[in-house]
């Protein structure tokens, strides 16, 4: 009915997983590009956990793990998950078409024929992945039967990859102590958090741009009602703007601002508390907590006290929610290098096929053609001058946990584990971190070590060209590809500024400062407190 009043050609904020419509933010690439390395090498063989609160998009990021699997990828998708441990045995046998006749009921005649078949698919250069959505709802038998699935190897590979799907629940559930030898086997964990406001915004935008619309209805003070009325969970959005549309049509407004778009959430979100209540209950409480106030302060003083009663002590304030996280994570299994690792190297978009992960866990200093390694120690301060994602090595070295640097600001630090920001007081982050990380960038593949004094050619050219963005010198274009004193010169005040010892000798460390100054790739974020 809004269609044509807005300039639409179909309904932008239908909730069917659309490809056209389909909007990935950082952290569903991130995602993504572990899903793929969990079928590819990447995940060794063992299993891969991706969960996410409900409507954060696991599903669609399933369907397009699906569209860019390889040819040779054969695949089983459970899609539900409440069976007994033989009739999920056997349902993975159905999807990957079979012949049970005769089996049916009897777990080790199943097992005994996908293990066969298994074999046959590896002998033919073949890989099988099983997929399993909403497992949160698998029962312990049925987790433990997964778990002895995986068991079907060769001396070599692992014959079964299994990725689990499912909400928070999962997380938990894996934690449990009777499962902690299938916890073991994960090799990539990512938790997949709701859209930001920015990132809310632009899928919004998005959306109504493949939609057809040339100008978007909703409003600054719209979109950030949107934005908090929905948590920024991508399904909530379309619920509640789809509705937000429809009444705009219906009282002919051609903005729609803040004050439709939460009549909107009150119709469409069941069970939630009608938005006023919420939006105004903290000004109730605070008018209560003065009139008591006053009462105690206005009230007569009692008579003739005999003894001063000594003051107590006031309540310390509650630690810091993002040190009490990261604690919780530093107690629990360590997020690992390698799953780490898979993060880093999906920010730079290097897939499997070029670098994979258990070789990026070697770290040495030419990883593939064009992407370098670097394992190296320093202050906060001297890795923010880099300005790239990074990994830091927190906790003790028996026993370390892998995080990604995302950014810092005056006060905070922001890194992700295993997709959830946790955010530190700066001040703080010392108490975990030693000033170890690791580092992988690109650079043009024509590099493939140092460049120093009397060395000419594209990485020459490469070099001076970035210079030039830091300093305002001649880039190649301007003179010869020739590394000469006058160079030599620019690369050491370049090593003086980034904190690197002054040899005027491009080396990784001062590769990856030169990477620094591209304006390509990934980069830290800036709008940090």
């Amino acid at each position: 009915m809004y269609l044509e009043y807005y300039g639409l050609r179909e309904a932008p904020f239908s909730i069917t997983p659309d490809p056209r419509y389909v909007f990935l933010s950082e952290r569903h690439r991130d995602a993504l590009a572990h899903l793929l390395y969990g079928v590819g090498k990447g995940g060794s063989g063992g299993f891969v956990q991706l969960t996410g609160e409900v409507g954060t998009g696991k599903t669609t990021l399933s369907r397009l793990l699906l569209e860019q699997l390889p040819e040779d990828t054969q695949v089983a998708l459970l899609l539900n998950p409440k069976l007994s441990p033989v009739e999920m045995v056997e349902t993975v046998c159905e999807e990957l078409k079979l012949d049970i006749t005769g089996k049916h009921g009897s777990l080790k005649g199943l097992t005994d024929a996908l293990n066969s078949y298994l074999l046959d698919a590896y002998a033919q250069g073949l890989r099988v992945v099983l997929i399993v959505d909403e497992a949160q709802n698998l029962s312990l038998d049925a987790l433990e039967q997964i778990r002895l699935l995986t068991n079907l190897e060769t001396p070599t590979q692992k014959l079964l990859q299994i990725i689990l799907l499912g909400q928070p629940e999962l997380r938990d559930m894996l934690n449990r102590p009777e499962l902690r030898q299938l916890a073991q086997r994960i090799t990539a964990r990512y938790h997949l958090t709701p859209l930001d406001a920015a990132e809310a915004e632009a899928y919004v935008k998005h959306r109504m741009a493949v939609a057809g619309c040339q100008h978007v209805p909703f409003s600054r003070l719209g979109m950030r009602a949107l934005f908090q009325r929905s948590g920024g969970i991508p399904r909530l959005i379309n619920v509640i703007a789809d509705r937000a549309l429809m009444a705009g049509y219906a009282r002919e407004q051609q903005s729609i601002g803040e004050r439709l778009v939460d009549r909107s959430a009150d119709e469409t979100l069941p069970g939630h508390a009608r938005y006023w209540v919420r939006r105004y209950a903290r000004w109730v409480l605070a008018a209560l907590v003065l009139l008591v106030a006053a009462y105690f302060v206005l009230r007569p003083a009692p008579p003739e006290p005999a003894v001063a009663t000594p003051t107590t002590a006031a309540p310390s304030a509650p630690a810091d929610a993002g040190i009490d996280r990261l604690e919780a994570r530093l107690a629990a299994p360590p997020e690992t290098e390698l799953s780490t690792l898979t993060q880093l190297l999906s920010r730079w978009q290097i897939g499997s096929g070029e670098v994979s992960v258990r070789a990026a866990t070697r770290c040495q200093a030419l990883v593939a053609p064009g992407i370098f390694c670097l394992r190296g120690r320093a202050t906060l301060e001297q890795v923010l001058r880099f300005d790239r994602p990074l990994i830091l090595v927190l906790g003790a070295a028996e026993k370390p946990m892998h995080v990604l640097l995302q950014g810092a600001g005056k006060r905070e630090v922001h890194v992700d584990v295993g997709g959830e920001t946790i955010k530190l007081p700066r001040t703080a982050l010392g108490r975990y971190w030693a000033g170890d990380f690791i580092a992988i960038w690109r650079v043009p593949a024509v590099i493939s070590g140092p460049l120093r004094k009397g060395d000419a050619g594209p990485g020459v050219a490469w070099a001076k060209q970035n210079l030039s963005r830091l300093d305002g010198g001649a880039d190649a274009e301007a003179g010869p590809a020739y590394f000469d004193a006058e160079l030599e010169e620019r690369v050491r005040k370049l090593q003086l500024a980034y904190g690197i010892q002054a040899d005027g000798i491009i080396g990784p460390e001062t590769l990856f400062a030169l990477s620094a100054l591209e304006e390509t790739g990934p980069h830290l974020t800036r709008n940090i407190e």
